[in-house]
């Protein structure tokens, strides 16, 4: 598990291979409503990472996950026939970033939504008082083994 597949989606169009990284579902569950508590209970960090709403108003993300010993943000979630994926970009400090780092409102969106790193590499995003380089292309996360459970001793 974690080891990620290459697809090779775009032969002679210019676009790179498409990565996928196999996780334990229960890191992409949607998780479900509390109606005591007020929120949802049960979501996998890697849909509590979901931050493209986030991105487009205020540059910022949610709580990051951690992945192959690399931070990510989520920037799309599908959930269908009761599995689910997500599409995640890498985080990268803005001195290790190679290019020209943006901000969602500065970049060019017809030429961003064609760019073969992913629409979202290259935008600067912060938390926790920490600033990033969104950094493609895209990985999509997609359900793997659930990950091993330890046998109760009683």
């Amino acid at each position: 598990m974690n080891h990620p597949i290459q697809r090779d989606h775009g032969k002679g169009q210019g676009r790179l291979s498409e990565a996928f990284i196999e996780v334990a579902p229960s890191r992409l569950a949607s998780g479900s409503w509390c109606e005591k508590s007020q929120r949802e209970k049960g979501t996998g960090d890697i849909c509590d990472a979901y931050s493209a709403d986030l991105i487009g108003m205020q540059g910022k993300i949610r709580r990051p996950f951690r992945l192959q010993g690399w931070l990510w943000a989520t920037v799309g979630m599908t959930h269908q026939d009761g599995s689910s994926t997500a599409k995640a970009y890498r985080l990268s400090a803005i001195d290790d970033f190679e290019g020209t780092p943006t901000s969602y409102s500065e970049k060019d969106h017809s030429k961003a939504r064609k760019d073969p790193m992913g629409f979202y590499h290259g935008m600067i995003v912060s938390h926790g008082g920490h600033t990033y380089v969104l950094t493609g292309p895209p990985t999509q996360m997609v359900p793997g083994s659930p990950e091993p459970t330890q046998p109760s001793l009683f």
